[in-house]
């Protein structure tokens, strides 16, 4: 795979963040007969995750540099639900979260509206139409803080290529060339050749923005879009896998990914994230490359999708909580922790001071992940059709295309009915 140089990332992923710092507001200096008011104690400011044990001790390592530094407002690290006790200062929440999350009186306080009351140094994020609108409000502003972003790529176990003949270094690029060297696999024994997390995010919605095909139908009442030609090609594709043993379905989540580390299949589709965690976990070397495309689609590649948890503030909180939970904030958007995050937890870079920090050619075998992911993101201008809809997010609206899949995949429906049974149920929704 051919490497972005230096400088070219920074060209590319300009077009995703755009960074103004913002400094606290200057204030005329006090009367000198007001005496200054004593300073109210902040108990510890409480931050929840679900990310799970490997990505969680990475949090934990940006949690105890920041603790360091500013001993008197520590930062509680737990991993739990954001319902199972009293509502957390900070919240990192996933698509499973939101929807309970989101319903009934507001949880949350805006990121933005407690940046700015909070006066501290803050970097706007202009948000890119491949990202998954759900952390943005009406007006464009950040209401959290996307900390998770992936985009799907493909990793694969260099040892079982080499052992099926292929080239570690040169993974294939579309999905033609692709089931060639699935068949290679098999041949040489390999019991589990191709698997897949979040089949419904990167089969369908992804491939569909990698192919600028619509996912969603705008109008007065949104709709699934995914029964094109394209589609049902893909899905009948790998339908012809799953019956050729070529393909393994494992769930609707990161359950292939578990699988894939232990070395029990040898290709991976994944969110870039992965990346350190399996470098971590698997007893073998990991590639990454860009995420297959159909060669014989005009226009292919387009442009992939970005979406992952974001860091959500808590409602009910005193100023003085709201200070502490800036403060952090502002650590974690510092090069030095952006650097950090990339490099432990492999997400991608939330503004331009994370991007140019990691442009250092020492960092780049760690930072691969990113190089590719930003490579796909930025691979073409976004389009009308290719960029990124909150509605597939919707859980009624995840759930239908997850169980169109699976009537595919155990051989109950063909690709064109499943595909088209999804479509006419999203238009059933209120």
């Amino acid at each position: 795979m051919n490497m972005l140089n230096r400088g070219a990332l920074c060209v590319a992923f300009a077009t995703l963040f755009s960074a103004q710092a913002l400094a606290a507001p200057k204030k005329p200096a006090p009367k000198p007969a007001a005496p200054a008011a004593a300073p109210v104690a902040v108990k510890d400011i409480e931050l929840v995750h679900t990310l799970g044990a490997d990505k969680g001790a990475q949090l934990q390592k940006l949690v105890d540099r920041y603790n360091a530094a500013h001993p008197h407002a520590k930062v509680v690290l737990h991993e739990r639900t954001w319902n199972e006790g009293t509502l957390p200062h900070l919240m990192i929440l996933g698509e499973r979260d939101l929807p309970g999350f989101l319903a009934g009186p507001q949880r949350y306080r805006p990121l933005y509206q407690v940046m700015k009351e909070s006066g501290e140094r803050f970097e706007t994020l202009r948000a890119p139409a491949m990202m998954t609108p759900t952390p943005i409000d009406s007006a464009n502003r950040l209401i959290a803080l996307p900390v998770a972003l992936s985009t799907p790529v493909m990793f694969y176990n260099k040892q079982a290529f080499r052992e099926a003949g292929l080239d570690p270094e040169a993974a294939p690029k579309t999905w033609q060339a692709l089931q060639g060297a699935l068949g290679k696999l098999v041949a040489s024994g390999q019991a589990c050749p191709y698997t897949t997390a979040q089949p419904a995010w990167i089969l369908v919605e992804n491939m569909s923005a990698w192919h600028n095909e619509p996912v969603v139908t705008e109008g007065k009442k949104a709709s699934l879009a995914i029964n094109g030609m394209l589609e049902v090609k893909h899905v009948a594709m790998l339908s012809s896998w799953v019956k050729a043993r070529y393909l393994h379905l494992f769930g609707r989540e990161d359950e292939a990914t578990e699988h894939f580390a232990k070395g029990e299949c040898a290709v991976l589709t994944a969110p870039s994230g992965a990346w350190p965690t399996l470098k971590r976990q698997a007893a073998f070397d990991v590639g990454v490359a860009t995420l297959p495309y159909h060669e014989d689609y005009y226009g292919a590649p387009q442009n992939t999708l970005a979406d992952g948890p974001a860091l959500w503030i808590g409602a009910g909180k005193s100023a003085a909580e709201y200070k502490a939970v800036a403060r952090f904030v502002s650590f974690w958007l510092t090069a030095e922790s952006q650097v950090e995050w990339q490099r432990n937890a492999g997400y991608l870079p939330l503004n331009q001071a994370g991007l140019l920090a990691s442009e250092s050619r020492l960092l780049a075998a760690d930072l691969l992940n990113i190089h590719v992911g930003v490579q796909q993101l930025t691979h073409k201008k976004v389009t009308s059709i290719s960029k990124a809809s909150t509605y597939p997010q919707r859980a009624a609206v995840r759930k239908i295309i997850e169980e169109e899949l699976e009537s595919v995949w155990e051989d109950r429906k063909p690709s064109k009915l499943a595909l088209d049974t999804a479509v006419a149920r999203s238009r059933q929704l209120d």
